[in-house]
């Protein structure tokens, strides 16, 4: 059993635990990412609408509206020094009565309280000019140019192999069971032993409370929010260009239609409030209602090119905003907690935030050799004719298709698991290279990834699974 210590330990290995990890390796501390899956983006992350809002939605004041407009506002650049798919497409919230227009106006003037820059609010048929495949019913809509799409296993899998390319350690199938204060800092209780730490950032999504509540004398409560999408095939992929929401309701934005970075179309979500924090199973019901509200404010949605529907669970927190800070009754405990919609677009700004205040508190000096790029995987679907085939002279895996419908070749997928933080399950090379993501539904692909994840990991195929373990894809051969 381990006994270690760090100066921080990120409880949490999504897309606000990798943020805060990056942002921490920029300080000479020790850090460690503890994550109960077997890799990063296995939770919320990996599962929500893959919007970059512009922040027009949230309420002026919140924590939602400062990190919402701050991450937006980061999100472009951030994507240039981190080498993952973002595009600024924009977005429209559609209104269907002028009994309406009083809130759309609202939230006009909600979005320019909170900084979002270039909204403005245009008729009927100047979105019918912007998007032909929008109903006849919609007589007007709020117009945010800032918002964008994004990858969310692409941001959070960039952010944290940044953080660990910059010192920062991630242990994997490392579940916290219990906190203990010590001293001036904690003890956290492991499957694998225990960890001392002087700082803990709360980052467990879900969980988030579990771990707040076992330190704090003021207790949080966070309710799973279940959301059900539909992801259309890349034929359906310019049905829209902008993301198309409608007039949020008590239980979030509505059913949207968007396009996605990688070229699909993106139906969702539902909002259902369950107990079950693990209850990310998809129902006919909630499938259908997303079919019946999204052809509100989109007509002729292609649903036979349904090629597969997922559901992912939001952290809601009753005081439905974000929970950011050190609590008041817990020196040196940092939460990030309740981090539903806007999270995806908040998760940089909320790293830069509490990276700052725990250097600050800790009196940490800036590390002198911080390498602020990533590199990510080479993909020769965007290299030129001549490109690609100087690859395939100097490494001949990048010429051999592996995955048809996405395009995907061995050399990606062998490079998705030799890179930092490189993929051990199927899932983790499909988050990585989108492998088993096309129509098919790797249908096609499995076996052959199959055995390069046996090659490279030095397992059998019986041992290779598709998630954590216990998940095993053979039971056995003949």
């Amino acid at each position: 059993m381990e006994s270690l210590n760090y100066d921080a330990v990120i409880i949490g290995g999504g897309v606000t635990g990798c943020a805060v990890a990056r942002e921490l390796s920029r300080y000479e501390l020790s850090v460690c990412v503890l994550e109960k899956e077997e890799d990063v983006c296995s939770g919320t992350s990996k599962a929500n609408s893959a919007i970059a809002h512009a922040g027009h939605d949230a309420t002026p004041g919140s924590l939602k509206a400062k990190f919402n407009v701050q991450g937006s506002q980061m999100m472009e650049p951030l994507s240039k020094e981190l080498d993952f798919d973002y595009v600024r497409n924009g977005s429209l919230v559609l209104c269907f009565s002028n009994d309406d227009l009083p809130a759309l106006k609202e939230l006009l003037e909600k979005g320019k309280c909170n900084g979002v820059q270039g909204l403005e609010i245009i008729s009927g048929d100047e979105v019918r000019r912007m998007e032909p495949n929008v109903t006849d019913t919609v007589v007007a809509a709020l117009y945010a140019p800032t918002g964008g799409i994004v990858c969310p296993f692409g941001l959070t899998i960039a952010l944290a192999e940044n953080a660990a390319d910059n010192g920062v350690e991630f242990k994997f199938l490392t579940e916290v069971n219990e906190i203990k204060k010590d001293g001036e800092g904690y003890i956290l209780e492991t499957g694998k032993g225990a960890i001392t730490t002087k700082y803990i950032i709360n980052a467990a999504g879900v969980y988030a409370d579990r771990f707040h509540n076992m330190v704090s004398g003021n207790k949080i409560h966070i309710t799973p929010r279940k959301g059900d999408y539909c992801l259309l095939d890349k034929e359906a992929g310019g049905h829209v260009s902008h993301t198309i929401f409608q007039l949020p309701g008590k239980l979030g934005k509505g059913v949207l239609v968007s396009p996605t970075v990688h070229g699909n179309l993106l139906t969702g979500p539902t909002a259902v409030d369950i107990e079950d924090k693990e209850g990310s199973a998809t129902t006919a019901e909630e499938l259908a209602f997303v079919i019946e509200k999204s052809s509100i404010g989109v007509k002729n949605v292609p649903f036979r090119q349904v090629i597969t529907s997922f559901s992912g669970l939001r952290a809601h927190e009753d005081g439905d905003d974000f929970i950011i800070g050190e609590a008041e009754d817990a020196p040196g405990f940092f939460d990030a907690a309740g981090i539903e919609s806007p999270g995806l677009t908040s998760a940089p700004a909320i790293g830069v935030y509490l990276a700052e205040l725990i250097a600050g508190k800790a009196g940490a000096v800036q590390k002198k050799d911080w390498k602020r790029e990533r590199r990510g995987i080479v993909r020769p679907e965007k290299m030129s004719v001549e490109e690609r085939a100087e690859l395939i002279r100097q490494r001949p895996e990048y010429g051999t298709i592996i995955c048809r419908c996405e395009g995907v070749s061995e050399g990606e997928i062998i490079d998705s698991i030799r890179r930092t933080l490189g993929a051990v399950s199927l899932d983790g090379v499909k988050r990585r290279v989108r492998q088993g993501m096309g129509r098919c539904q790797a249908g096609f692909c499995t076996p052959r990834t199959m055995e390069i994840l046996s090659r490279e990991l030095g397992i059998t195929m019986e041992e290779v699974c598709k998630n954590a373990p216990g998940s095993n894809m053979l039971t056995g051969q003949k």
